[in-house]
């Protein structure tokens, strides 16, 4: 079927969640820490180390522990088999904190496959790097992050 739903949360609040062979998960960490320690039940888990940075020179290939192209391809890959898949499922993204990796991840994720995503209103700390290498992949694909209140003032407005 595809992707139902997509969420984002920290390292230490994934850790905690009971997992469902229902919902995939990308599970980012830095390069220095352990994978994350995750309910077995996430059947589906797609592990990526790398730092929260933006290269000093876009121009050169990235330096070791720094999110590349060939990353960028696992995550398009990952995200692109899930939702080609027969069933419904939902994706889950961490990172260590919850707010730059992950929400570019997300981002991303919404924009490939139209599925909502749950607070989507703090994706503006995204990972801008990140989410270029992502987009990159799919030339004509645009996931932009809000400006930070944009999405509450709209909000505001409507109710």
């Amino acid at each position: 079927m595809t992707i139902s739903r997509i969420r984002y949360t920290s390292r230490k609040q994934a850790e905690q969640l009971r997992g469902s062979p229902f919902e995939a998960v990308v599970s980012i960490t830095d390069p220095t820490t352990p994978e994350a320690v995750l309910d077995p039940m996430f059947r589906r888990v797609l592990r990526l180390s790398f730092f929260d940075a933006v290269p000093a020179d876009p121009f050169m290939p990235p330096p070791p522990g720094m999110f590349d192209h060939a990353m960028a391809g696992q995550i398009s890959t990952f995200i692109g088999e899930l939702h080609a898949a027969p069933y419904e499922t939902a994706l889950l993204v961490h990172c260590e904190w919850g707010i730059s990796r992950s929400a570019a991840v997300a981002l991303f994720a919404e924009a490939l496959t139209g599925a909502p995503l749950e607070a989507r209103e703090f994706t503006c700390d995204a990972n801008q790097w990140v989410l270029e290498q992502l987009l990159q992949r799919h030339p004509g694909l645009e996931a932009l992050p809000p400006l930070p209140g944009e999405e509450r003032r709209h909000a505001r407005r409507d109710g």
